[in-house]
């Protein structure tokens, strides 16, 4: 798109400028140019724009697809905490009249 439209406004400048031959023309040409480039920049600033919203969106939907992430680990590295503490527990034995404590796992 503009690359066609830089095409379109130096195509039409040159014509111009080769069929005109008075000052008038000439200065009529570049006025002309002054304001479809100037058209040009506007439409260049609302896509960049566009662009720019577009990129906010996915930075936001990124961020809070991270944070889901981060609360699902954290919340599987605590269910996977409690089995294994629910596997190992103190117990107490007896042996030989001292009383020794220690971890039995199932």
């Amino acid at each position: 798109m503009e690359k066609f439209a830089i095409g379109l406004i130096i195509g039409g400048v040159a014509g111009a400028l080769l069929t005109a031959n008075n000052y008038k023309m000439r200065t009529l040409v570049k006025k002309g140019q002054e304001e479809v480039q100037n058209k040009l920049d506007e439409l260049m600033d609302d896509k960049i724009k566009e662009m720019e919203k577009g990129a906010e969106k996915i930075k936001e939907t990124v961020k809070e697809r991270a944070e889901d992430a981060t609360e699902t680990v954290k919340e599987k590295v605590n269910e996977v905490a409690k089995k294994v503490e629910k596997k190992t527990r103190p117990t107490t034995r007896r042996t030989g009249g001292v009383k020794k404590t220690g971890l039995a796992t199932e």
